[in-house]
């Protein structure tokens, strides 16, 4: 959940001294000084979490829950608190915090619990998820194909229908187009928080209003929104959320899916297994309570101890600090972007009634006139500046903008100025180096 203006709400942080902390931003690509603007995708680590995994594999490495001696209690104490810290960073109660693998597979969790529930598993709550033919799912045009193909699934499996709410040219939402599509029959309302190729910040708000007004569930993908803007995921008021360790300066393999109280209690397990259970016959089994119910099997240990260091260090910046940074430089990198020739940007609203702008995180992508995007990609690397190229797991967005693949840079806390500055003078030297034009 934002603050109020995001420009003015926070001090000036020092991206230059914080770049110190990241080893891997000290490097040299093709004999250049590296300027990451890949974020989006993966962002670096901090030593401090480098050090807390490596220390934890160093002097407490033991499976939790499982074992009596000391090394097992200490590995079990220090993943626990992992959780209680991870969910706090996001409003949360520990009980209310899922480990997962990442936000993919938070999603597919919920979609194959509600698939669950659907075929009569679980308790008589779960029967609330229950999906039957004709019943709909609502995503959007913008999703990234991890909020998408689940409920595709989902849908094939059940008869549901599965809808979808258009985006305007600029890249904002149809919220008209959404209160017709969000109605009686609609059970799920699936969407992201930031889309990963426009960086627009959506109405969460309107969209949990519909929904609820619906009766329906909502779930939202946070990856994009956790690493960089203040986040309270109970004040939101959304039912279900995920998001990556390793697009907020954690590990690999690691993320949260974040759940009511209510609805966590109600959904049956997806994995099944191990450490998940409470009693077992040979005929049958009794689960733990959430969040145990949905770990099955042995969990990502150290990657949540390192994302716990994560978000301890996102946290000592200050979260509206880093999203002031970096809306400051986006603004700065979109005003230079519309200014080259054959740029074209992809989701640029203009401002809101009364001149509000719409709110956006670090991010832009856009199309080169002439250029592949992934020619284009090519060019900046030979500076030494990484993007990202292709439809950045969002092909249907991209075919609404009639292109296939686009130029993404994004930022993080560590992003300077003369990151921004020295990406944009490479920019504008790339069509004239494929000879599309000036």
């Amino acid at each position: 959940m934002s603050t109020a203006n995001p420009q003015t709400a926070a001090p000036t942080l020092d991206a230059a001294r914080l770049r110190t902390d990241f080893p891997v931003l000290a490097v040299e690509v093709n004999g250049h000084p590296l300027v990451y603007l890949d974020s989006a995708a993966t962002s670096q680590r901090p030593t401090a979490v480098l050090d807390a995994e490596r220390d934890f594999l160093t002097h407490a490495n033991a499976a939790v829950h499982r074992g009596a001696h000391t090394l097992a209690a200490e590995a079990t104490e220090l993943f626990e608190d992992a959780r209680s810290t991870v969910a706090g960073f996001v409003g949360a109660q520990p009980e209310h915090l899922v480990w997962t693998s990442g936000a993919t597979m938070g999603l597919n969790l919920i979609a194959y619990s509600i698939g669950n529930a659907t075929l009569g598993r679980g308790t008589p709550a779960s029967a609330r998820f229950a999906l039957a033919p004709g019943d709909e799912i609502v995503t959007t045009e913008i999703e990234h194909h991890a909020n998408l193909i689940p409920w595709q699934e989902l849908a094939a499996r059940t008869g549901a229908v599965l809808r979808h709410i258009p985006a305007h040219d600029d890249g904002t939402l149809d919220l008209e187009a959404a209160a017709g599509i969000i109605g009686e029959r609609t059970r799920l309302v699936a969407f992201t928080h930031v889309s990963n190729v426009l960086g627009i910040v959506n109405p969460v708000a309107e969209l949990i209003a519909l929904a609820r007004a619906a009766g329906a569930v909502t779930v939202m993908d946070a990856c994009q929104s956790a690493p960089h803007l203040p986040l309270d995921l109970p004040a939101l008021g959304v039912d279900l959320a995920v998001f990556s360790g390793h697009k907020m300066l954690g590990p690999y393999g690691v993320g949260g899916l974040y759940g009511r109280s209510d609805v966590l209690e109600a959904l049956p397990p997806f994995l099944t297994g191990g450490s998940m259970i409470e009693a077992v016959t040979l005929d049958g089994a009794e689960y733990l309570p959430p969040p145990q119910r949905f770990e099955a099997g042995t969990q990502p240990i150290g990657p949540a101890i390192g994302l716990a260091a994560a978000v301890r260090y996102l946290s000592a910046v200050g979260m509206d600090r880093i999203h002031a940074h970096e809306s400051a430089l986006a603004t700065r990198m979109g005003e230079a972007l519309r200014e080259i020739p054959g740029i074209r940007l992809l989701g640029d609203p203009s401002p809101r009634a009364g001149g509000e702008a719409v709110e956006r995180v670090g991010l832009w992508s856009f199309d080169v006139d002439g250029v592949h995007a992934h020619d284009a990609g090519q060019y900046l690397d030979s500076l030494g500046i990484a993007v990202r190229v292709g439809h950045h797991c969002a092909a249907p967005l991209h075919r609404r903008f009639g292109i296939t693949a686009s130029v993404r840079a994004s930022t993080a806390l560590y992003t300077t100025e003369d990151d921004i500055e020295q990406f944009v003078d490479a920019v504008r030297g790339i069509r004239p180096y494929f000879g599309a034009g000036s």
